[in-house]
């Protein structure tokens, strides 16, 4: 939807000759597509390798060190040490500095909060639904 209402926005200022520069695509804009070609449980198994692709295998987790090192293949070579580290502690809900598959899940949900749309919008739906009828009877 956001990156919908981005190209129309694109599209109405290339028409007026205000176009800035094209955005570069970024994760958030691949995650809504890959959800909807891979469905709920491809989505997860995407997440789940690369997720292992990006672990310490000695720990299991996602550390300083193996966010580091996976950067340069990630294009995030040119991140500063505390950028990669605030990108740890945006996803660390424990507080042990570094990242488990849950946490690299729930924070790669939440850098694409258009996937939140469909249920949203299901969950207003149904308070509506269930307000008319209360509110009806």
């Amino acid at each position: 939807m956001a990156s919908q209402r981005r190209q129309m926005q694109q599209q109405q200022q290339q028409q007026a000759g205000t176009a800035p520069a094209p955005a570069p695509v970024g994760f958030e804009d691949y995650l809504p597509v890959m959800a909807e070609r891979l469905g709920e449980e491809g989505l997860m198994r995407e997440l789940a390798s690369g997720f292992r692709l990006l672990m310490d295998p000695a720990r299991g987790l996602i550390t300083f060190d193996s966010l580091r090192r996976s950067a340069p293949l990630l294009g995030l070579g040119a991140m500063s040490d505390d950028d990669l580290r605030g990108m740890l502690a945006e996803g660390d809900f424990d507080g042990d500095g570094a990242l488990s598959e849950m946490e690299f899940c729930v924070l790669m949900l939440r850098l694409s909060p258009e996937l939140m749309d469909g249920p949203r919008r299901w969950l207003d739906d149904a308070v509506a639904q269930a307000s008319q009828f209360l509110f009806t009877s």
